[in-house]
C-alpha cells in the first residue's frame, strides 16, 4: 500500500516539475517580452511628441493599439505640463533683464482626449518649446505569469501589476505653424 502511495506522490511531483514550472518560465519571457515592447512603445510615443511639439488622436490610437497587441489590457495616462510665461517683473542679481517667472499647469489624459476630439475633427494639440510630456502605462488585467504566481505563491495581489512604463521629456519644437 505505501509503494502505491509513493508512486502516486512521485507522479504527481513529476507532473509539477515536466509541466507548471515550463509553464511559469514561459509565460515570465512572455511578459518580459510584453514589457520591453510597451517600453518601447512608450518611449517612441513620447520622443515624436518631443520632437514635433503635437499630439494627435491619430498617434495616440496608433500607440495604444500598438502595446494592445501585446494582449494585455493597460491604463494609459498622459500629462502635459503646459509652460505658462508669468509677465510679471522679476528682479535678480544674476539677470536684471529676465521677465517673469516660468509656471507650469497641467492637463491630463482626459483633458488632452477632450482638446483632441474625435476622430473626424483631426485636432492637433500644439505644444511649444518648454512644455513637459510624460506617459505611464501600466497593465490592468492579470497575466498567466500572475495568476499562476497567484495560485502557487500567493505573493501578488489585486492591485499589483507586471507591465508597466513611463516615460517623459521636455517638448523641443514649438508645435504651431
Amino acid at each position: 500500500m505505501s509503494d502505491t502511495l509513493i508512486t502516486i506522490i512521485a507522479i504527481f511531483l513529476a507532473a509539477i516539475l515536466m509541466f507548471v514550472f515550463p509553464l511559469m518560465t514561459m509565460s515570465d519571457r512572455t511578459d518580459d517580452v510584453s514589457q520591453l515592447s510597451v517600453q518601447t512603445a512608450t518611449t517612441e510615443f513620447v520622443e515624436d511628441i518631443r520632437t514635433t511639439g503635437r499630439i494627435t488622436l491619430d498617434k495616440y490610437g496608433k500607440f495604444v493599439e500598438e502595446i494592445a497587441a501585446t494582449g494585455n489590457a493597460y491604463d494609459v495616462e498622459l500629462e502635459v505640463q503646459v509652460l505658462d510665461e508669468n509677465p510679471g517683473k522679476k528682479t535678480s542679481q544674476a539677470n536684471s533683464k529676465k521677465i517673469g517667472e516660468n509656471v507650469y499647469y497641467s492637463m491630463y489624459t482626459s483633458q488632452i482626449l477632450e482638446q483632441l476630439g474625435d476622430a473626424s475633427s483631426n485636432r492637433i494639440l500644439a505644444l511649444k518649446e518648454g512644455d513637459i510630456v510624460s506617459a505611464s502605462v501600466k497593465n490592468t488585467n492579470l497575466t498567466l505569469s500572475q495568476q499562476l504566481k497567484n495560485f502557487f505563491y500567493t505573493v501578488t495581489g489585486n492591485n499589483t501589476y507586471t507591465i508597466a512604463a513611463e516615460h517623459s521629456g521636455i517638448v523641443t519644437t514649438n508645435g504651431a505653424k
